[in-house]
């Protein structure tokens, strides 16, 4: 999930610049429009990060759902069943993150099971 989100909120940078090149400001209101312009990275570090970014954000062609497994490794019912019940129930929480999100300006779809990955993998 995080690596998924990270290009939506890190993409602009101004919400996570990648490297700063003054000190931050210690008091509040004390930053003028210049001393942030001159603070922030430059244009090429901001494109490479953004890049960074949005590479690690893509799916992998090769991700398996969370609750899904390739590979069968257990043949018991018990088990089976199991996951079975394990299935439904993400499917239940993304039906119910799905009417949440319904009149949402800005829909939070980052913990929907549809979207998370059964590992974490980059």
């Amino acid at each position: 999930v995080l690596m998924l989100l990270s290009y939506d909120f890190g993409g602009w940078m101004p919400n996570s610049p990648t490297s700063l090149q003054l000190p931050p400001p210690t008091t509040k209101e004390t930053a003028t429009e210049k001393t942030m312009l001159n603070t922030f990275p430059s244009v090429n570090t901001t494109v490479h990060a953004m890049a960074t970014l949005w590479l690690l954000s893509k799916e992998s062609s090769d991700r398996v759902l969370l609750g899904h497994f390739p590979e069968e490794h257990f043949t018991d019912k018990f088990p089976r069943k199991k996951i079975m019940e394990f299935q439904e129930e993400l499917q239940r929480l993304s039906a119910e993150i799905k009417t949440r999100n319904k009149d949402l300006d800005l829909p939070y779809t980052y913990l929907d099971p549809k979207v998370i990955e059964n590992s974490v993998s980059i």
